[in-house]
């Protein structure tokens, strides 16, 4: 189809809910003449009317000047029929996500539009593909699929169906960058690529909590420690436990019940009781939570051994020997070795060892070793600061000696420790190679590029670093061995590597730096 520049060409919106309102609000700032239409009556006036608290509110605070804000307003026009908007050259659709009644709109709409018009759905869930199916020009539907809340978040994900024409997806990114908006190109399959690549965050984190492994305070203080800015038992209470279930449930389904998207028993519960999160005032957490619920175990003593091996030829492996020798020890270095661990004698005898995860279990490694007294600790993804919080297991065949002091020794070399059930992978660690295998995955799979996958997880879900810039940071070697050590462990398909990581790992053979 022949299409000409879209800048401030005439848009309707239909859905006058918070996503149709808030794409609305940012159409019309950038100079749109916008329509606005809701089949429920008189809701597009009332959201044009709080539009106008929400923009005098900028203006309030010294955001938005006025006259662009009352210019703005003004270029928003409810309609109570779309058949007001048929000169409409770019059509927006935020209605409920079912794909009947969206077909159905879609229908409607292309026999009143203008045949280059572009037909975009800002659907979550649903495919573009299917939604196109049927029109008569389907090469012209699109996903344009923001994010809440629409004004502030950046990111959009353009979405494209077997039937989108590459103009039309390229005239939406462009649209979406004059709009102030960070567009990335996805592919049509479940989940596109935010909703696709999170599922490790919430998975991984309630199979911790199946298996016992710790609390949801311990299990979000470890990752809030990584760098995110919600754990994710707080980000599920705050999503609301049928939404985030839902979403699990439909992408599961979607890809034919690929284990590796199983729907957890934990969070069924929950909405079996009721439990949806601060919506209904209690889910993993009491809202508003009290005090008990935030409060963490105590910081172990720091205690230094007097001679201490520090193994590991990283930055990470150096801070530790330098924290070590802060507290007096004599600390001996080992950079042949890459595994980051520091080993000492024990209070009782014999000989200690803590050792980074390489997801294998406390007893396992202690096991493979013959020495009893072995603890693991997580993986630092971040530029932790001093205090910030570690994962660390023992082995079941450990004395209790040797675990106070490996909490000690953590504690020595900057962290306050949080001894967790001996799950292989502890918390970050299995975390963060997850999302990494899945955003391989996505690659593997044509869904959307690595720098796409990087910028839509950072801008989408305000993570703190893409997958690929993980990668990048921790090396193809660990993220593969400790993804196949949980393959090992659990003996199902959750956990296999994806071709494109195995690929990488035979390709360049990347270690961590």
């Amino acid at each position: 189809m022949n299409l000409t520049n879209l800048n401030y060409a005439p848009v309707l919106v239909v859905g006058a809910g918070i996503m149709g309102a808030g794409i609305a609000q940012v159409a019309a700032q950038a100079g749109h003449p916008v329509w606005l239409h809701d089949t429920r009556e008189g809701a597009a006036a009332q959201a044009k009317a709080q539009l106008a608290k929400t923009l005098q509110g900028l203006v309030d605070k010294g955001k938005l000047a006025a006259d662009v804000a009352a210019a703005a307003l003004a270029r928003i026009t409810p309609i109570s029929a779309v058949a007001e908007a048929a000169s409409a050259k770019v059509v927006v659709e935020a209605i409920v996500e079912n794909l009947d009644v969206k077909r159905g709109l879609f229908r409607e709409l292309e026999a009143l539009v203008a045949d280059d018009a572009i037909l975009a759905t800002n659907t979550s869930s649903i495919s573009v593909t299917a939604i196109a199916n049927g029109l008569r020009l389907p090469g012209r539907l699109v996903g344009m699929h923001f994010f809440n809340p629409v004004p502030l978040m950046k990111l959009v994900e353009v979405v494209s169906g077997l039937h989108t024409e590459p103009a039309v997806a390229e005239a939406i990114f462009a649209l979406s960058q004059a709009w102030g908006k960070v567009p990335v190109h996805a592919k049509s399959t479940p989940g596109f690529i935010v909703n696709r690549i999170a599922r490790p965050y919430y998975a991984e984190t309630l199979a911790l909590l199946l298996e016992q492994a710790a609390t949801p305070a311990v299990l979000d203080a470890c990752l809030r420690a990584a760098g995110f800015r919600m754990g994710p038992c707080e980000l599920m209470d705050l999503i609301g436990h049928d939404t985030n279930f839902a979403v699990t449930n439909s992408v599961y389904g979607a890809n034919f019940q690929d284990k590796r998207y199983s729907p957890s028993g934990v969070q069924r519960d929950l909405v079996d009781a009721g439990w949806l999160g601060r919506k209904s005032g209690r889910g993993f957490y009491t809202h508003p939570q009290t005090e008990a619920e935030k409060t963490l175990p105590a910081a172990a003593a720091q205690s230094a051994p007097g001679v201490v091996s520090v193994t590991g030829r990283c930055a990470w492996a150096t801070r530790i020997a330098e924290a070590m020798a802060a507290h007096g020890a004599r600390v001996t270095r080992n950079e042949r070795n890459p595994e980051v661990s520091i080993s000492f004698a024990c209070s009782q005898g014999g000989e200690g060892r803590v050792v980074v995860t390489d997801g294998r279990s406390a007893a396992q490694r202690a096991s493979e070793l013959q020495q009893p007294n072995v603890a693991v600790f997580d993986w630092s993804v971040a530029d932790m600061a001093p205090g910030a919080v570690m994962a660390y297991a023992v082995a079941g065949q450990a004395t209790p000696a040797f675990a106070a002091q490996a909490a000690g020794v953590l504690a020595a070399a900057g962290w306050h420790p949080l001894r967790t059930a001996d799950a292989p992978g502890l918390v970050v660690a299995r975390s963060i190679a997850m999302l990494i295998n899945e955003a391989a995955d996505a690659v593997q799979q044509g869904v959307c590029t690595p720098e796409a996958a990087d910028a839509a997880m950072k801008l989408g879900v305000n993570y703190p670093a893409g997958p690929f810039e993980w990668l990048q940071r921790v090396g193809t070697a660990p993220v593969v061995h400790l993804l196949d050590a949980l393959d090992s462990h659990y003996r199902g398909e959750r956990y296999r590597v994806s071709p494109w990581l195995r690929q990488r790992l035979y390709t360049t053979g990347a270690h961590p730096a």
